[in-house]
């Protein structure tokens, strides 16, 4: 299916709703719009397989250029609006756009990069300004009608960067029709139990792959999607009561802000319309899932996989009480887990999950990142570290680059950061490895309290203590340190080397 199907037979119906401002664009306007944004391409010379660039916060504009670019056979780069002109630079060399649009929210660094970006037409959504065109001005003077070769395209989405500098991901282009069938549009129904015209709400930043796919999968089924320009816990549950939303794909973050709110705020906002809640991007800390399916009903299904899309799990509530801790069991291709050695380990065995016999790993440019990625079978990974029970289920230990080495012993944070942000005091936890003359390093853990102002060595005594009575003494921190807020990425992503970078004297280190 595809939106222009739903333009034909339900054209009043609303294909999206900016939650804060109310402005709702109808699957008629979007078709239009579309339409006429694949002419603009068009006339500008480019032709399938060519990339355009999309450089915007939550605009309500974002959908009508993301499907233009779908419809017109190109490739459509997702760039992060958090980033500096030197990361959006490299992204736009690396994937080669030939045409950037922006929106007037990403902020100053727009002013930075004409210079850096010769040769790139530049368009700005809102209120332009040059050297930017306005691309609304632009659009509506083309035709409305589709144009003469339409073909599918693809979002081209790189990876968020937390370990370095970005990766493309950039699929073959299939030739197919435009609406052709949509994975993700066929999962959501019949795994994710989503609602046959779902009202779906979008609580990250959809130049994010999840948010995205998701997102456009909802306009395939012709729903309804709420967008949050910003995530904002009560803002979030505000939406739902507003617009009877009945799903949505959120990340544990989300999860631990929302049930951080007073008892009274949750308890005022109808929730009962919520008939699917996906989560996925990071595991979920136990006690997090099991008050949110307390809160909301069996109605949350978890997924394990990446934008690389090399392999799938997937877990349902029921499975996942069962089976507490687990991202689930493979749907597309098949779970291992290998030793150091790289030789597969038995059930119950910590070691980096591989998916084997599945999509290729693919990344753009960047040869050396797929061979990293694949061991002597072909097997692809991530980078993520766990184990599979005797049924199936993974279970995620954390990532391979965060793991702590003291005395000779390897410590996993996530089980650290997992159990901190259940203590009532704490917004938000990273634990990194700091330099030790002793031990090589030292566990530390940097706080984000729910009250700044309760930072100090009374907090630290108290997490301390409350850590100790559930970890081993070699797993607590030694350290507890304070932030007024985490650098963590809009979609959830922590990124910790930034973090662990300030405690080893790297003072450059920055997001990438």
């Amino acid at each position: 299916m595809h939106p222009k199907v739903h333009a034909a037979t339900a054209p009043d119906r609303p294909a999206y709703i900016m939650a804060a401002t109310g402005e709702t664009v109808t699957y008629g306007e979007l078709e239009a719009r579309s339409n006429q944004g694949a002419q603009l391409f068009r006339s500008m010379g480019l032709k399938p397989g060519d990339v355009i660039a999309i450089l915007m916060d939550n605009n309500p504009r974002f959908y009508e250029v993301a499907w233009a670019a779908q419809r017109s056979g190109l490739y459509y780069a997702c760039i992060s609006s958090k980033l500096t002109a030197g990361e959006i630079e490299y992204i736009m060399g690396d994937c080669g756009a030939k045409a950037l649009i922006a929106s007037p929210g990403v902020g100053p660094v727009l002013d930075e990069l004409p210079p850096l970006l010769p040769g790139v037409r530049l368009f700005m959504v809102g209120e332009a300004r040059a050297p930017y065109e306005s691309f609304e001005t632009a659009r509506a003077a083309m035709p409305a009608t589709p144009i003469d070769d339409e073909v599918a395209g693809s979002d081209m989405l790189y990876s968020s960067g937390t370990t370095g500098r970005p990766k493309g991901v950039k699929p073959p282009l299939t030739g197919q029709p435009i609406d052709a069938p949509n994975g993700i549009s066929t999962m959501a129904r019949a795994m994710f139990q989503f609602p046959e015209v779902p009202t779906y709400i979008s609580p990250a930043p959809l130049y994010h792959a999840a948010p995205l796919r998701w997102s456009m999968s909802i306009h395939r089924m012709g729903g309804t999607v709420v967008v949050l320009e910003k995530f904002d816990p009560e803002g979030v549950l505000a939406a739902i009561e507003k617009y009877r939303c009945d799903c949505g794909q959120f990340v544990p973050t989300h999860f631990v802000r929302m049930l951080k709110l007073p008892e009274d705020v949750r308890n005022k906002y109808d929730v009962s319309s919520m008939v699917s809640a996906v989560h996925a991007a990071a595991p979920c800390p136990i006690p997090v899932k099991e008050q949110m399916i307390a809160w909301w009903g069996p109605i949350i299904h978890e997924y394990y996989a990446g934008t690389e899309g090399n392999g799938f799990c997937y877990i349902s509530s029921q499975e996942w009480l069962a089976h507490k801790g687990s991202v689930g069991r493979a749907v597309i291709a098949e779970v291992r887990i290998c030793g150091e050695d790289g030789e597969p380990l038995p059930p119950r065995t910590e070691g980096v999950v591989y998916f084997a016999n599945g999509p290729a790993l693919s990344y753009h440019n960047a040869p050396e990142k797929v061979k990293e990625g694949t061991n002597k079978y072909g097997w692809t990974t991530l980078g993520d570290v766990g184990w599979v029970d005797e049924e199936g289920y993974l279970y995620l230990t954390d990532r391979k680059s965060f793991m702590i080495i003291s005395g000779g012993v390897n410590i996993y944070p996530q089980e650290i950061e997992n159990l901190l942000v259940t203590h009532p005091k704490v917004a938000d936890a990273a634990v990194v490895g700091a330099p030790d003359e002793e031990m090589g390093e030292k566990v530390v853990a940097v706080v984000q309290p729910l009250e700044p102002k309760a930072a100090g060595p009374e907090l630290a005594a108290e997490l301390t203590a409350f850590l100790r009575s559930q970890l081993s003494h070699v797993k607590t921190p030694r350290v507890i340190d304070f932030m007024e807020e985490l650098p963590r990425h809009p979609t959830g992503k922590l990124y910790k080397r930034l973090i662990r970078d300030a405690y080893w004297g790297n003072k450059d280190s920055r997001i990438v």
